[in-house]
Order: structure tokens, then C-alpha cells, then sequence
């Protein structure tokens, strides 16, 4: 029998055979037999206790080294174009390694985020410690959790914020990534289920106390993975721009354009102005001009900073912050239209006639000077008669004819007929200290409406144009409902005593007329609610299928390029288009395209989705100091689970469990969009008025929990208990169902 070896010679046979490390590799290594693996297996356990070794099921390895074979992470390219990544299961104490990928001809092109099973080899002497060859590609990226840590002594647990996820996660202790108790943390499934049958998860960001009212966008940021800090050379390009000159650009700064924005707008990306037409032939008409931020003269393409623009797709807005798709120095002042400062700009001169009609338009690469930044009340007040010192001297030349315009505009509208939904925008209002103070609803101004027709009148120039150029651009598409949809709105149209009629091609008039019979009725809210779930998401595409709800045939998106990749890709194909400079749309900008409109077309949905739980989430935080307070509402959507209602108040959703309405069974009629008692009849549908008590609001997650209290004035009927309902009544509950749908099919209210 050879002698056992020496725990620098177990070591430094691990560190050369990092493939050869279970107890049946080094006993052949070093010749140990029978009765003297017994003393191996000590010699091994002391290495272990002493902090030198690491046991894996049944092999042992260096803790501060990685396997030979090990999951990797990209994280990205540096000046060079060298890919690096990093190890997702460092174990270490010291800082983790750094791993330079090298990768061979054949192998799949790799981006950041993208997970790889890899083959390391350690080097000595270079800035990094390992060397990576591709073994695959993992086909599916990690599972990412969102929650409250709860300190264990086996590490932790992670509770998810999310409403929809109830599953806890394990933290093992070396992967809690000094996460303390109560902490709101991000992490990431590391392994399969473990003992206690949770799956395991490592902590990857640590962003503080749940309950701080500033943390409600941070959780829909993190939640939904919007990039919310740019890399440092992103920074450093836009720190390097200049202000761009006269050069190759219109005089345009003469002109009294003025921006009319939010109180509270982060920028100012369009400004306009409108006179009278001095062409004789255009008796009556007016000339627009729409002057949109040169954003594509700083961003161009290949650029750090349009590769940045890109992954971001938009501009994300939440009611304490923006997360913006360029970087301050651009967003916030040499792309922003600042009064009184010379800026460049993308111009559209319109001519309009009498009758509203687009007659003519041409466009520009301008330095324009704004003559005054405004904001939507103070143009309103003015205009109503109420002007302020700033707006007072700009009435004649700038503010009535920019209202005498509109007028026009409105005409045109009225006989296009695009979709004239009325849904109120809520405005969560928060202190200094990002408390809720209020939440109101928006006021919906002439102010708001003339800018709206402004900004459409110019996104249709911009497609027109690139389209009789027959150049690749990016059109807005907005396809008509699909008929499923059309047959559940019609359905609830009869439900409520109204009418969409069939047999005929579906036009944005016919839904007016539906939307213009339930106004100032119990279903006025209902119709419009339904109107828009039965419409298409819109989306970016190359190819044109039109805009539905505008009623346009071709449309695209101009007038935005500082919070919208999609509007700077119009802007440089304008370019382009008019050959301005070199700065326009590239070739390989025009090869990706139909990638680019899927890839912008989910980023901006991810937005919506992060944006909505947000205002859940502040919602839920406003009425948790209102528990046990009543208030009345309207059911707006009805499911098996329970009903729907969104209150007055505040127009924030809670949920009714089915649970809370009684022990009697309640039937879901998906065709109906109801839920029927088997026990009393009680029916629960859309639309119908309801008063309802809050047992519950949780800021973390923004779930409402409400309680029944009145249907229509009437006090809630309660069934017997589970079981105990007379076969003969529930016979009866169906048949009157059945014939409550017959009467629907003939009982019209037309108007």
C-alpha cells in the first residue's frame, strides 16, 4: 500500500486534476486500498472543515476555484470587443473571477444577459482569471424573483411581491448577498427545488425598505427589467455633444414657436405655431407648423447611445420619476426645446383649407428658437379669457390662431370619425416625501386636444412623405377587432339595451354611434371600457396595415424621438429621404427593421404593464389608511373567481373574492359575462352599480380586497349553505337564465 499523501499533496492534485476529485479518483491516484480509505476519507473531511475544500455530492474542489465545466452569464462587451461573463455559482469568499469568453467561428453570436454552459481553463498573468470555451447555449433565461427576505439560519426565504405568486423562494446562506431582514431584494433561481421543496434563488440586488413610498417604481422597474442606469460610456458620449450649429439647417429661430406641456413635464420635444394662409388660392386656410427635437443629429446610428436607445425601446414615466431612453444631457437639455435657446429641429410646414383638409406639406432641418414654454392650464385659461403675463402678450400672434386652427382641424376629424373613447386618466399626486397626497382625474382641455390634432397631423406628413419616397420607415399600426372580440362587445351592447349591428364592413363611425347611445347613461362607462378591451394593441411594424382607431391609412410616429426609438428611425429615414447628412437611416438600420418594431412593440408594452402597477401599487397604498370605509362603484370586469369593481373615487380596481358572497354556488357564464347564484338568483354583471366596504389594500403588492355590501341599491341576498339548495330552485335559476338571454336577443333600446 503506497502512504497516504499529505494535504498539500490532495490539494495540489486537485488544482492539476480539476476533472478527477471524488474519493474513488484519488485513492487510484495515489494507490489506497482496503482499510486506508478510511484515513483518506478523514484526511479529506479535515480539508473540508478547514475551509480548503468544498463537497459536492461525491467530489471535492477548491472553493475559491470553479468547476472546469460551469454555468456563465454574459455580461457584455468592453472597447475591444472582447466578451466577458461572470460565474452563477461562485462560491468564494474573494471577489468573483473574471471570465473572458473565447469563442470559435461556429459558434452562435452571444449577447448580454444570453446563459451558457462553458469549458474554464484558469490563466495566470492576464486581467482575468479564467478563459471560456462554449460548451451550449442554455435555451431559457433565469427565473427572476421580486420580494421581501426573511433571514433564516439556513440563509433566508424570499416572499414575492407579485399578486399572481404566492411560491417562496430558499436562499442559501451564501447567496443572500448581505441581504438583511425586511428588505426588499431581487434575485434569481440558482438551482432546483431543494430540500424543503422551494427552488433556490441567489439575491442579485438589494433595493432597501418595501414599505418607503419611493420604492413602489423601483419594484415595477426591477419587476418588469427596465434598464433604469446607463453604462458609463453611454454617459460619456452624450457628455461629449455640442450644441449643434447652423449648418445645413433652415433659419427657423424668427419664428414664434412656443411648447405647450404638462405642468410637470421632464421635456420639451415639440413646439408649433399656426397663421393664417397668405396663398389666394387657400381662402379660409391656415399654415402648422410642427417643429420636433433633432435628436437624430446626437444619436446616430451604431452609436453607443443608439444601441442603448434601442434596448430601452421608450421612455418609461411613473408618478416620482422618469426612466428615460437618453441620457439627461440629451432628454433634458440639448434635445429638449428650452424657451429663449437655439436647438435643432425636424420641421413640418402643413397648409390646411377651410374645411380642415391637409392640402400640402413639406419638410425641414431647422434651428428654431421656442418664444415660450407653456403648459396646458395657462394656454386654456388664456384662451377662456383668464391670460397670464406670460401668455398675455402671445394671444394674437400665437394662441388664438394656434385655437382658429384647430377649429379646422376638428371639422376634418368629425368627418374622418376616429375613435372617440371617453376613459379619464387618473394623476396620482405625491409629496416631496412620495407619500399620496391624492388621486384625481385628469381634465380633458381643448388645450390637450389641439396639440393631440397637431401631433397627428404631422405623423401623418411624416408617413405620407417617406411613402411617396418609397423609403423603409416604421408605421404605427392599429388593426380593426378581431371578430371575437367585436361578437363579446356586441354581446354586452345588448345587455345593456343597445345596438352594434352585424352584416356590415365595421367602420370607427359604427362604434361612435355605440359609444354616443350610452352617453349619460347607467352603461356609459361599461360601453367605453368594452369598446377599448375589444380593440387591437397597436404596434410597430414596416409593413403598412393602417390605423384603425385613427381612421388613417397610413400613419407613423415623428413627433417623439427623445422618449421613442420609433420616432427617431422616422427621423432618419426623413433625413435620409431628403438627403441631409449622413446621419440618417443606415443600411443595416433598414435590414433589422422587422426586429426593431418587435423588439420596441414589447418594450413599450413592458412600460404599460410597469406603469400600471405602479399607480396599482400607489392606489393600494392611499386607500390602506380606508379600510373598513364604503364606497361604490361599478362592476368592470366578472370572472369564476369573483367580480371586478372599480370605484368612483379614485377609479382604482378591487377584487370581490366569490368566496365573500355567500356558501351558495355560483355559476360563470363566460358568454355572458356572469355570475348567478344557484341558491338566490342574485346575477352579478358588468356595469351594474354596486357599494362595496374595503377589507383590504397591500401596497406591496397593490392588491384590493372588497366586500359586497349593495347591488343596485339593494341589499345583498346570502344563500344557505353549501349543500343545502333545493335541486327544484336551481332547475328554476337556469331556466330563468336561459330566458333572460332570449329576451336580450329581442329587447332593443335604439336611440
Amino acid at each position: 500500500m503506497s502512504k497516504l499523501p499529505t494535504k498539500d499533496e490532495i490539494l495540489q492534485w486537485i488544482s492539476d486534476n480539476p476533472t478527477l476529485t471524488s474519493k474513488r479518483d484519488f485513492a487510484k491516484a495515489f494507490g489506497i486500498k482496503g482499510a486506508a480509505r478510511i484515513d483518506l476519507k478523514r484526511i479529506l473531511k479535515e480539508l473540508e472543515a478547514e475551509g480548503h475544500l468544498q463537497k459536492r455530492k461525491k467530489t471535492y474542489r477548491d472553493p475559491d476555484k470553479l468547476p472546469p465545466v460551469s454555468v456563465l452569464q454574459i455580461t457584455g462587451a468592453d472597447a475591444d470587443g472582447d466578451l466577458y461573463a461572470r460565474p452563477m455559482e461562485w462560491q468564494g469568499e474573494g471577489k468573483e473571477p473574471v471570465i473572458l469568453v473565447i469563442p470559435r467561428a461556429s459558434d452562435p453570436a452571444l449577447g448580454e444577459g444570453d446563459r451558457i454552459l462553458g469549458r474554464l481553463t484558469e490563466v495566470k498573468g492576464e486581467k482575468h482569471h479564467y478563459e471560456a470555451r462554449l460548451i451550449r447555449r442554455i435555451g431559457t433565461n433565469p427565473h427572476k424573483v421580486l420580494g421581501v427576505f426573511k433571514k433564516t439560519a439556513e440563509g433566508g426565504r424570499i416572499l414575492p411581491i407579485d399578486k399572481g405568486d404566492g411560491k417562496e423562494w430558499q436562499v442559501p446562506a451564501g447567496a443572500t448577498g448581505g441581504a438583511k431582514d425586511g428588505e426588499l431584494v431581487e434575485a434569481e433561481q440558482s438551482g432546483p427545488k431543494g430540500r424543503m421543496g422551494l427552488p433556490r434563488a441567489r439575491i442579485v440586488t438589494r433595493l432597501g425598505d418595501p414599505t418607503a413610498p419611493k420604492a413602489v417604481s423601483l419594484i415595477a422597474i426591477h419587476q418588469h427589467g427596465i434598464p433604469d442606469d446607463f453604462p458609463d460610456e453611454v454617459i460619456a458620449e452624450a457628455d461629449k455633444m455640442k450644441p449643434a450649429g447652423l449648418s445645413g439647417r433652415e433659419d427657423m429661430r424668427d419664428m414664434p414657436l412656443v411648447t405647450i406641456d404638462p405642468v410637470d413635464a421632464r421635456d420639451h420635444d415639440d413646439a408649433c405655431w399656426a397663421h393664417e394662409d397668405d396663398d389666394p388660392k387657400n381662402e379660409g386656410g391656415y399654415v402648422i407648423w410642427v417643429a420636433i427635437a433633432d435628436v437624430a443629429h446626437y444619436v446616430t446610428s451604431g452609436s453607443a447611445l443608439d444601441r442603448e436607445a434601442r434596448k430601452r425601446g421608450n421612455s418609461s414615466y411613473f408618478p416620482d420619476r422618469v426612466v428615460p431612453m437618453l441620457p439627461d444631457r440629451l432628454s433634458g437639455d440639448l434635445c429638449s426645446l428650452h424657451e429663449g435657446v437655439p436647438r435643432a429641429c425636424i420641421a413640418v410646414r402643413m397648409q390646411i383649407n377651410a374645411a380642415g383638409d391637409k392640402i400640402g406639406h413639406r419638410f425641414v432641418r431647422g434651428l428654431m428658437r421656442s418664444a415660450a414654454s407653456l403648459n396646458y392650464q395657462e394656454v386654456q385659461d388664456a384662451r377662456d379669457g383668464k391670460p397670464n403675463d406670460q401668455c398675455a402678450p402671445l394671444m394674437e400672434d400665437v394662441i388664438d390662431p394656434l385655437y382658429e386652427a384647430y377649429a379646422l382641424l376638428v371639422k376634418a376629424r368629425n368627418r374622418r370619425q376616429p375613435l372617440d373613447l371617453d376613459l379619464p386618466e387618473r394623476k396620482v399626486v405625491l409629496s416631496d416625501e412620495g407619500k399620496v397626497l391624492s388621486v384625481n382625474f385628469r381634465d380633458r382641455l381643448d388645450a390637450h386636444k389641439l396639440i393631440e390634432e397637431f401631433m397627428i397631423l404631422a405623423n401623418v406628413a411624416a408617413a405620407e412623405t417617406l411613402v411617396t419616397r418609397r423609403s423603409p420607415l416604421l408605421f404605427r399600426v392599429h388593426e380593426e377587432p378581431s371578430p371575437e372580440k367585436l361578437e363579446a362587445l356586441r354581446e354586452t351592447a345588448q345587455a345593456s339595451g343597445l345596438v352594434l349591428a352585424k352584416g356590415q364592413v365595421l367602420q370607427t363611425r359604427h362604434l361612435n354611434q355605440l359609444l354616443a347611445a350610452a352617453e349619460g347613461t347607467d352603461y356609459d362607462e361599461l360601453i367605453n371600457m368594452s369598446t377599448l378591451r375589444a380593440m387591437t394593441q397597436a404596434y410597430y411594424s414596416p409593413a403598412n396595415f393602417g390605423h384603425f382607431g385613427l381612421a388613417l391609412q397610413a400613419y407613423a410616429h415623428f413627433t417623439s424621438p427623445i422618449r421613442r426609438y420609433s420616432d427617431l428611425i422616422v427621423h432618419r429615414a426623413l433625413i435620409t429621404a431628403h438627403k441631409w447628412g449622413k446621419d440618417g437611416l443606415s443600411p443595416g438600420d433598414a435590414e433589422i427593421l422587422e426586429q426593431t418594431a418587435t423588439h420596441i412593440s414589447e418594450t413599450e408594452r413592458r412600460s404599460m404593464m410597469a406603469e400600471r402597477d405602479t399607480t396599482d401599487r400607489y392606489l393600494a397604498a392611499f386607500l390602506s389608511e380606508r379600510v373598513g370605509n364604503e364606497f361604490t362603484g361599478r362592476i368592470s370586469g366578472v370572472a369564476k373567481f369573483g367580480v371586478f369593481v372599480r370605484m368612483d373615487d379614485t377609479g382604482a380596481d378591487g377584487l370581490i373574492p366569490i368566496r365573500t358572497l355567500g356558501s351558495e354556488y355560483f355559476h360563470f357564464d363566460a358568454e355572458s359575462g356572469t355570475l348567478m347564484g344557484a341558491d338566490t338568483g342574485l346575477t352579478l354583471s358588468l356595469g351594474q352599480r354596486v357599494t362595496v366596504k374595503l377589507t383590504e389594500a397591500t401596497p406591496v403588492t397593490g392588491g384590493i380586497a372588497l366586500e359586497l355590501v349593495s347591488l343596485e341599491g339593494e341589499t345583498v341576498p346570502r344563500g344557505p349553505a353549501r349543500g343545502r339548495g333545493k335541486p327544484a330552485k336551481r332547475r328554476a335559476v337556469k331556466a330563468k337564465r336561459k330566458a333572460d338571454k332570449i329576451k336580450r336577443k329581442v329587447k332593443r333600446t335604439r336611440r
